[in-house]
């Protein structure tokens, strides 16, 4: 019965850990992702090209 607990224990561990470093990897694709988008938005600020047609960006 103890085996049971400890491999259970290991399990919620495990998978909570696994959760906590796909959180993180997923908040900082998000932030970067977003990061590149203000940037081409203030590029375009600066051209002047805020009311034209937006131009498709290649992440």
């Amino acid at each position: 019965m103890e085996r049971k607990k400890l491999t259970l224990l290991q399990t919620v561990f495990t998978a909570g850990v696994f959760s906590a470093v796909s959180f993180w990897y997923g908040f900082m694709f998000g932030r970067e992702s977003a990061r590149k988008e203000l940037g081409g938005l203030i590029e375009d600020l600066r051209r002047g090209t805020a009311g034209s047609e937006p131009t498709p960006r290649s992440s």
